[in-house]
């Protein structure tokens, strides 16, 4: 188990700093709490938060409850892309931002939601329309 966080934030680190180096000649901005995620400055995140069924349900949410998880997750300015209940598994968040906001996204993980959940993150893109024009593409 240890082995898949491992991976999970070694590709974390790997994207954030190709993040950064891809963007190093431009300059940046000093603030960037209220960046909107652009097409040039857009990543997708998605986060399994997989449940602990040692625990009641409801002893988790309590927790989620006073460690904040409700109220920081996900901040403003974050657009959810979708966020499914995975029977057996727990919950899966994928959210798009802009890359200067992975670190805060992954501070408020790390504050309010550990303890309840066990959590991965996987950078993500979406390639829906690239898919089906492919499948479409095929078929002719």
């Amino acid at each position: 188990m240890a082995h898949g966080r491992n991976r999970s934030w070694m590709t974390i680190a790997a994207l954030a700093a190709a993040l950064m180096f891809a963007g190093s000649a431009q300059a940046q901005p000093t603030s960037t709490t209220d960046a909107a995620p652009t097409p040039d400055s857009a990543v997708m995140l998605t986060i399994f938060f997989k449940h602990d069924q040692s625990r009641p349900l409801s002893e988790l949410n309590g927790q989620l409850e006073r460690q904040g998880f409700y109220k920081a997750f996900p901040p403003d300015g974050v657009d959810v892309v979708s966020w499914y209940v995975m029977m057996g598994v727990g919950q899966v968040v994928t959210l798009r931002l802009p890359a200067s906001r992975l670190r805060e996204v992954n501070r408020i993980v790390e504050n309010s939601a550990w303890g309840a959940y066990r959590t991965e993150f996987y950078p993500t893109y979406d390639y829906k329309a690239i898919g089906i024009a492919n499948h479409d593409k095929a078929k002719q």
